[in-house]
């Protein structure tokens, strides 16, 4: 027998990469990806970016056993569209303008000292704390440690504008599915969504979520718990009276029509994150006539 936890995932603003990375495009993707919201999971539970999927049993020799990231990491996924939201697109630029100049940087940063030595008033004068140098402004490229401070410094001092195009997904709502064998294993996630140990975030740290998370660990598959429950409240619902919606259902790559998706975490390291494809089928979901309706769900 198989349990589901239901997540719901809505807010603002989302952003689900799948493409690019720190790229001048930077995309959304139209729905959550598994690697973001297993990441998320993860993130909730305190787990370390660095935990593998698996880890030897008894002795290092030994067979090898799935840890808690690894039994995320092997929760079939399912996603439905309750409210697709709108695609949006932010014009972004960084740098290209006067550097501030701090205390901190004066005495961490040898070079940027330099640069003003002959400005500085190296006493209590005004001068102090309102000095800046042009074109030192901007995201930092090949940061290294200061050979003299021993401080993450940048290795390019003049830097250039840095516009980007990022896309994001405005006023969205998806019903997100784990499905596991291990019902009070699904049951500890949907706590930690509740109270977690770390930050949570809708793709980006610029999107956090709104309101319940977790809405139960229910029998079943993700198809009959997607039929069976009602669409969620967002900002279509005074008008939308629709009873099917999209979905997507992680399969065997041997079922008809299944396609790829490059989204199957394997590694969070933060210096060589790993992922892999899995596969997937859209479907068109009807909602259950008797389906109940959402109960104390905080928007």
């Amino acid at each position: 027998m198989t349990f589901v936890l239901l997540i719901r995932l809505a807010g603002p603003l989302q952003s689900w990469g799948i493409s690019s990375r720190f790229a001048a495009r930077r995309d959304s993707h139209g729905r959550p990806t598994k690697s973001a919201v297993i990441g998320m999971c993860a993130a909730a539970m305190g787990l370390p970016r660095s935990m593998p999927l698996e880890e030897p049993e008894d002795s290092p020799a030994g067979p090898m056993k799935p840890t808690v990231l690894g039994e995320l990491a092997r929760t079939v996924f399912g996603v439905r569209a309750d409210h697709p939201g709108v695609l949006i697109r932010d014009y972004h630029t960084v740098g290209a303008g006067k550097y501030p100049l701090r205390p901190r940087d004066l005495i961490v940063d040898h070079r940027r000292a330099a640069a003003v030595s002959a400005s500085l008033d190296t006493g209590t004068g005004d001068r102090f704390g309102q000095l800046s140098l042009a074109e030192w402004y901007g995201a930092p490229k090949k940061v290294a440690a200061d050979p003299v401070s021993g401080v993450l410094v940048s290795g390019e001092l003049t830097r250039s504008g840095l516009i980007t195009e990022r896309w994001y997904l405005a006023d969205a709502t998806f019903l997100v599915g784990l499905q596991h064998e291990d019902e009070e294993f699904l049951s500890s996630v949907g706590h930690a969504l509740e109270h977690p140990q770390r930050l949570l975030w809708l793709g980006r740290k610029s999107c956090p979520p709104s309101g319940t998370l977790s809405l139960g660990v229910f029998p079943g598959d993700l198809a009959s718990n997607f039929h069976n429950q009602k669409l969620l409240p967002g900002p279509e619902s005074a008008g939308r009276r629709e009873s099917r919606t999209w979905a997507w259902f992680q399969v065997p790559p041997s079922e008809q029509g299944a396609t790829p998706v490059r989204d199957q975490p394997v590694s969070f390291s933060s210096s060589d994150p790993e992922h892999t494809t899995r596969w997937e089928i859209t479907r068109r979901i009807t909602i259950a006539p008797g389906a109940a309706e959402w109960q104390e769900i905080i928007p």
